[in-house]
């Protein structure tokens, strides 16, 4: 069993709004409810700031990635969700869907990667830390949560 990314399109983007909400908790965190509307994942999913990807188990989606090479803000690559589908957490996928965009990051030439967790997110947290990211500071998101922002050398 293979994982690799798929682009996400308009005419997949209801694949997405599946993945993210068999995540109520996540939903609940990041945006106050526990699901996401189509058009909700069209401003998130397709929009020329960020790259947004299926995580695909051979031929199965699995999960979605969304990351920036280049956040504006400070220059650097920011990772901005990786989520796995309910029915597939605890596996090891998000690992390995993680190993290969890391990858695909050092293949690009970049040596850093800087993600955001919301707060009260501990899962997230163990999971992140678990993988060699490190807490550098805590902003606050536009909803009013704190967001740990976390960095890796790679």
């Amino acid at each position: 069993m293979s994982i690799k990314f798929e682009e996400i399109n308009k005419e997949t983007l209801y694949i997405a709004l599946e993945i993210i909400n068999s995540n109520p908790q996540y939903n609940e965190m990041e945006n106050r409810k526990k699901t996401r509307s189509l058009t909700d994942m069209e401003k998130e999913f397709l929009n020329p700031n960020t790259t947004s990807k299926f995580i695909k188990l051979d031929d199965t989606y699995i999960g979605v990635i969304d990351y920036m090479l280049v956040n504006l803000k400070d220059s650097f690559p920011w990772l901005g969700l990786l989520i796995i589908h309910k029915d597939y957490q605890g596996f090891g996928f998000g690992k390995q869907a993680y190993e290969n965009y890391e990858n695909e990051m050092r293949n690009r030439g970049l040596d850093n990667i800087r993600i955001g967790i919301l707060q009260e997110n501990t899962k997230a947290q163990r999971f992140w830390e678990s993988l060699g990211f490190v807490y550098y500071i805590t902003s606050k998101a536009e909803n009013g949560s704190g967001i740990l922002c976390y960095q890796k050398q790679i």
